[in-house]
Order: structure tokens, then sequence, then C-alpha cells
């Protein structure tokens, strides 16, 4: 029997939200076989309102993206050795790159992102990917991890 390939896209930034995510997808991947691929997007409209900078905020913003993806990946391999794993950096509207990425990349086949645990909402990628139905759907699964679950929940059900 061959390795079942899928990959689990998880959205990366500093936030709680996107360790549980990545908790879950190293998880699944540990256990079931498949890769992350970590995405990273830059906001693009940081840029034009600094005219003559741009390229050296474009610069510090991609040196600032690929540590972040640098410290997930260590995160990754606390939660095992040889969890195969993809990095993309884009640059532009967050959501408009993550449908981007999933059209160009048929071996997506699971979203995994996290709400958020507090009283404001589910934060805006849950708002966004989970209410969209028919033709507006991603044609991929969206796994929400509860923001609030612990390491020890979200293994459990890995």
């Amino acid at each position: 029997m061959s390795e079942y390939k899928r990959k689990f896209l998880v959205v990366i930034d500093e936030s709680k939200e996107a360790d549980r995510a990545i908790t879950f997808a190293a998880n699944r991947v540990k256990r079931t076989g498949g890769t992350v691929v970590l995405l990273s997007v830059i906001d693009s409209q940081d840029f034009t309102q600094f005219l003559g900078v741009e390229e050296v905020m474009r610069a510090e913003a991609r040196e600032e993206a690929e540590r972040l993806l640098d410290t997930k990946r260590a995160r990754i391999g606390q939660i095992g050795e040889g969890i195969r794993t993809e990095t993309v950096i884009r640059e532009g509207d967050l959501v408009s790159e993550i449908e981007r990425l999933v059209a160009e990349d048929a071996g997506i086949a699971i979203l995994v992102i996290a709400a958020a645990g507090g009283k404001e909402g589910p934060g805006p990628l849950v708002s966004s990917f989970a209410t969209r139905a028919g033709q507006a759907a991603l044609p991929v699964i969206v796994t929400i991890i509860p923001g609030t679950m612990t390491d020890e929940q979200i293994v459990a059900v890995t």
C-alpha cells in the first residue's frame, strides 16, 4: 500500500490559533502521512504608503516571514521527526492567496485553521471559509480547531 500524499495547509502568523492549527496538522501527518504546507502571507498594502522605502520594507517583511517559518518548522520538529513540510511565502491579500495556492496545488486536501478563543468571534479566516457554500466554497476540506484546545486534546483527536 502506498502512502497517502495529501497536504495539510496551515496559515502561519504569531497567533495562538496558528499554533493550534500547526499542532493538529503535524500530529495528523505524523500519524497518517502526508505533508504540512506552511503559508505565510505578507500584506502588500503595507508597502504602498511609503514610497521610496518599499523595497526595504518588502525585504524586511520577507525576512520576518522566513524567520517565522523557521520557528514553525522547529515546532513541527518537536512534534515528531520526519514530518514533511513545505513552505510558501506569498504577498497580497490573505484570503486571495489561500484561494490561489489551493487552486495551484492539487495535493492540498485540507485547510487547517483554528478559531479564536475569545468573545470577539471565531476570527477572520474561520468567518471567511466556514460560511462558504456552493461555488464560493474552497474545493478542499476545511478543518477548524477550537483555539482553546490543549496539545493533549488535539493529539487525542488526531
